[in-house]
């Protein structure tokens, strides 16, 4: 299974030239790892460069400075957390206005199922004859998932949902293909308040091998980051301990096992499964677990890159 990209960072060119030397940086650099995902919003904007794990992101930074001479700021890595539907539930919109002097009418109904995970979008239109014509039902579709990408409890995608179109209605005149795009969003809203949406993070399974003598330090680090210990094995007087970790309580990992064990410590950290997060404080509140920080090399706020060299 090829492992999601978890992370997310920003990158802002200083210059135009900066910003040619950064598209033609990446452009090679995602031919060489279809694992890396760059996106941009707008030709101004921060590229937006989406990873598997922080010592991705290093080693895309490292060499847009090496290779490229790519002078840029960057932002602080960021977890790419995703909502999820936790429940079936029903909505209906009946989208009726008057816009300069002209109506607008779309009606669409429709239920919302929890999803396999993995399953992402399913659409299915259980909608009688007649009911909604076939030319309006698309809208509905790419409404939907417009209000999918914009996420219910924090703007974070919903995944994993199977919705079902099953009524509706439509006028003559006042209905197109924008007001039953809108209806269909709005709808879908409605529905996925009612499904108790809750928030879900990256969480790795990450293994970490010790002398014997500092298992128990390493254990309680690994706890106090949000890990949940699966196994422990001794070979050599070597301790591998393998533990369930989220994302975000990641960040820095590498140094911090260095600097507790004289750099006699070693980890491999890979994508496991997305869970509900879950922090629970001793009054019994669940904040969402913000990231700890990012290691040295990525200092958070803003890193200038180097001006290239001349040659």
């Amino acid at each position: 299974m090829t492992s999601p990209a978890v992370l997310s960072i920003s990158v802002t060119p200083k210059t135009e030239i900066d910003r040619e030397r950064l598209t033609l940086g990446l452009q090679k650099l995602c031919a060489e790892d279809p694992t890396l995902q760059v996106r941009v919003e707008d030709v101004s904007a921060p590229v937006l460069i989406d990873a598997v794990g922080e010592m991705q992101i290093e080693i895309v930074v490292d060499r847009l400075h090496r290779e490229f001479g790519v002078n840029a700021s960057l932002g602080p890595p960021q977890v790419k957390y995703r909502e999820a539907l936790t429940r079936a539930a029903s909505g209906e919109m009946k989208y009726a206005r008057q816009v300069d002097g002209r109506g607008q009418y779309a009606h669409c109904k429709l239920h919302l199922f929890p999803g396999e995970p993995g399953s992402g979008y399913v659409f299915e239109i259980e909608v009688t004859a007649g009911a909604i014509p076939t030319e309006y039902i698309q809208s509905i579709k790419e409404g939907i998932n417009a209000s999918l990408t914009r996420g219910i409890l924090s703007g974070y995608p919903i995944v994993d949902v199977r919705v079902e179109l099953y009524d509706g209605s439509y006028h003559e005149v006042d209905s197109s293909e924008a007001t039953f795009r809108i209806a269909g969003a709005m709808a879908f809203l409605d529905a996925a308040k009612r499904a108790l949406p809750v928030l879900m993070e990256p969480v790795m399974r990450v293994e970490v091998s010790v002398p014997k003598e500092q298992l128990i330090e390493i254990v309680d680090n690994l706890s106090d980051r949000g890990g949940k210990i699966q196994s422990q094995e001794e070979r050599a007087n070597i301790m591998s301990v393998i533990a369930n970790v989220p994302i975000s309580g990641m960040f820095g990992y590498g140094t911090d096992l260095r600097a507790r064990t004289l750099g006699r410590g070693t980890y491999m950290m890979k994508f496991e499964r997305y869970e509900k997060v879950d922090r629970s404080d001793e009054n019994g509140a669940s904040p969402v677990r913000v990231p700890l920080g990012p290691t040295a090399p990525l200092n958070p706020s803003s890193i200038a890159l180097p001006e290239p060299r001349d040659s």
